[in-house]
């Protein structure tokens, strides 16, 4: 099974850095907490257009159970815009932190 990575983008007037790692460090440790049901990472992320976050998930199982409609509505009603996802699989990951390639989040020997 494939890890699934999701950008999740909100359309909305860019914050500063400093105002995003503000919003970043409150929210963070809700998103910690989501390891055990397959948050690997998120990054918050920003440019000209807006604002989000970058989701790398276990699977696409886990992602779907976050993801959901009522979580959508939920960040429209805190943020003022309802966010855009856009859905990924991972098939092959270079980790050049960790030294591996992975096919299917598993580790392979390269060639």
């Amino acid at each position: 099974m494939a890890p699934c990575i999701v950008i999740c983008h909100f359309p909305l007037p860019a914050p500063s850095e400093e105002q995003l790692i503000e919003i970043a460090k409150k929210s963070a440790p809700k998103f910690r907490q989501l390891g055990g049901r397959g948050l690997i990472s998120k990054d918050y992320v920003r440019n000209e257009h807006g604002a989000g976050g970058v989701y790398v998930w276990e699977s696409r199982a886990a992602a779907q159970a976050w993801f959901t409609e009522d979580k959508l509505t939920e960040y429209t009603k805190i943020f003022g815009a309802r966010p855009t996802l856009t859905w990924y699989d991972a098939n092959l990951t270079v980790d050049n932190k960790a030294g591996q390639t992975r096919v299917n989040g598993k580790p392979v020997a390269e060639s």
